[in-house]
C-alpha cells in the first residue's frame, strides 16, 4: 500500500458506508466503554415524596340575607379567595416566610427550594397545594410550615380578606407519599450518554478516515487525480492487491 497525503470529503452514501464499514470497530469503542460503565455504576434516580394539602375557602356571608340572595356572592367570594391564595403560594415572599418558619425548628432550606417544590391549583372553592420533597420526614415538616404560612399570612396581602375571620381551613393532614421515578427520567440519562458516545464514535471514524495515510482502493487514487497503471491480484485468492 502506498501512503498519500489527504482525502476528499465523501460526497455519496456509498462512500460513507465504506468509511463506516472500515472504521466501525473504532466508532464502537466509546459506546462499549460507556455501556460498560453504565452497567457497573448506573443507579435508578431516587424517588421523591409528595404531600397534597387541600384547603376549603370562604368567608362569612352577610348577616341579613334577602329572600332572593341564596348565598350566591358568598360562594363566588370563596372561589376568588381560593384563586388568590393559589397565586400567593407561588410568590417569593411566601417562600421566604415558609423558610423562616422552618428555620425556627432548625430546618434550614432556601426560599428558592421552597418555591420550586410548591405547585398550586384551585377548583371552585377548593385550594390544592402540592409539595414535592426528597425526604419524607422533612416533607411533613415543610408541609406544616406551608400550611401555617398560607393560612396566617396569605390574607394580609389581600385587604379584602382582612377583618372577615379565617378565609381558609386545612382539610388534609400532611402525609408524604412516595413518587416513583417515571420511565422517562430513568432512561433519559443513560440514553443521552449513549448518544453522546455514539457521536464521539462517529467523530473518531471520520477523523481516522481523513488522517489515514494509506491508499486502500482505486477510488483513493482517483481522488488524488493520479493515473492508475494496474491492479495485481493476490496470489491464490483472486482478490485484488492495491498499489
Amino acid at each position: 500500500m502506498v501512503p498519500h497525503i489527504a482525502k476528499e470529503v465523501p460526497v455519496d452514501l456509498k462512500q460513507l458506508l465504506k468509511i463506516v464499514k472500515r472504521w466501525v470497530w473504532l466508532g464502537a469503542i466509546p459506546v462499549i466503554v460507556v455501556a460498560l460503565v453504565l452497567a457497573v455504576s448506573y443507579q435508578s434516580p431516587p424517588g421523591a415524596y409528595q404531600v397534597v394539602l387541600r384547603f376549603t375557602t370562604g368567608s362569612e356571608p352577610a348577616a341579613a340575607l334577602s329572600t332572593d340572595y341564596d348565598r350566591y356572592y358568598a360562594w363566588l367570594t370563596s372561589e376568588y379567595i381560593a384563586n388568590g391564595l393559589a397565586v400567593f403560594a407561588r410568590t417569593g415572599h411566601y417562600a421566604r416566610g415558609v423558610a423562616d418558619r422552618l428555620a425556627e425548628v432548625d430546618i434550614h432550606v432556601s426560599p428558592d427550594a421552597i418555591q420550586n417544590a410548591v405547585v398550586t391549583d384551585n377548583t371552585q372553592s377548593i385550594l390544592v397545594v402540592y409539595l414535592t420533597w426528597p425526604d419524607p420526614t422533612q416533607a411533613v415538616a415543610v408541609a406544616e410550615a406551608v400550611s401555617a404560612e398560607l393560612l396566617e399570612t396569605g390574607p394580609r396581602y389581600y385587604p379584602q380578606m382582612q377583618g372577615v375571620g379565617l378565609v381558609a381551613h386545612q382539610a388534609d393532614n400532611p402525609r408524604a407519599t412516595l413518587l416513583a421515578p417515571g420511565l422517562r427520567s430513568q432512561l433519559l440519562g443513560p440514553a443521552l450518554r449513549l448518544l453522546l458516545a455514539a457521536a464521539v464514535g462517529a467523530g473518531l471514524m471520520l477523523a481516522a478516515h481523513f488522517i489515514d495515510p494509506w491508499v486502500r482502493d482505486p477510488a483513493d487514487i482517483a481522488a488524488q487525480e493520479l493515473d492508475l497503471l494496474g491492479i495485481i491480484p493476490r496470489t491464490g485468492s483472486g482478490a485484488r492487491k492495491r498499489h
